[in-house]
């Protein structure tokens, strides 16, 4: 008996720490956030720090997302191409392509390539300034790192992503064409009719919106990872393996919540 009271008293204790820490957790991501958001509108705009972070994120991620994209759409338009012969159905492949590839597989896709690349990268460093104290010399020197380091990594994300995931959709589409036009044969015309016809302003619309909320979600996590990362060396890889892992699994989430919203605000011409 006194064994069992024992047993329940440790899973209650684990429990109710687990509940600790996540309380604990969401805390100090709720002040990070708001300290992030508090720093956007105030001066100095260190604009060359911004900038910096766009091309860093954004251009050096183009060869990536590029050759993601054309391998993504040839693969779509591969599967969607033979598929539809079984019902002959073959003239809706590039709508198809089109739609998923705007609404769903442009965003997610360069989102978690972003993630990938670009916002490990940002755990990785950040980290790597926290256990080498260059965080706590900004301090030292009356500079805030968080308008310092987290805000130009932020906005750069929000606003690259959805230009990366806009090169995506088109290079996705190109693919498809030529693995349904050169390689499966389907009419040249119908393809493009359809995917014009059926893809419409609002669908890429949609899409870049979603884009731009999974940059500000994945660059806010990554930079909370880095910046309260702790235990030397072992501490970045935990912190840059959290980023990536959480971001993914964020993106994930967040794509369904807001396909919800979309499509609900959408709803007379999206559908």
């Amino acid at each position: 008996m006194n064994r069992m009271l024992g047993g329940i008293e440790y899973v209650a204790d684990y429990a109710g720490g687990m509940a600790i820490n996540a309380c604990r957790g969401l805390g100090n991501w709720s002040l990070f956030v708001w300290e992030a958001m508090r720093w956007l509108t105030h001066a100095p705009y260190r604009m060359r720090l911004y900038f910096q972070q766009m091309e860093f994120i954004g251009v050096r991620s183009v060869p990536i997302i590029a050759l993601t994209g054309l391998f993504v759409g040839a693969v779509f338009g591969l599967q969607t191409g033979k598929a539809f012969a079984l019902f002959n159905a073959e003239t809706l492949v590039g709508a198809t392509i089109g739609l998923s590839l705007a609404r769903e597989i442009g965003p997610v896709f360069t989102a978690l390539m972003v993630t990938a690349r670009a916002c490990s990268a940002m755990a990785a460093e950040l980290g790597t300034m926290r256990v080498t104290e260059q965080i706590d010399a900004l301090e030292t020197m009356a500079v805030d790192p968080i308008h310092y380091l987290v805000v130009p990594r932020v906005v750069a994300a929000t606003l690259m992503t959805p230009l990366l995931t806009g090169i995506f959709i088109f290079i996705g589409v190109f693919g498809g064409y030529l693995v349904g036009v050169q390689l499966l044969n389907i009419d040249e015309g119908s393809f493009l009719n359809k995917l014009y016809y059926y893809v419409d302003v609002n669908d890429l619309i949609g899409g870049l919106v979603k884009s731009a909320f999974f940059g500000f979600a994945i660059s806010l996590i990554s930079c909370y990872q880095g910046f309260n990362t702790r235990n030397g060396a072992e501490g970045v890889g935990r912190a840059t393996t959290q980023a990536v892992v959480i971001s993914s699994v964020t993106i994930l989430i967040l794509d369904y919540f807001l396909t919800s919203w979309i499509l609900h605000v959408f709803k007379s011409t999206i559908i």
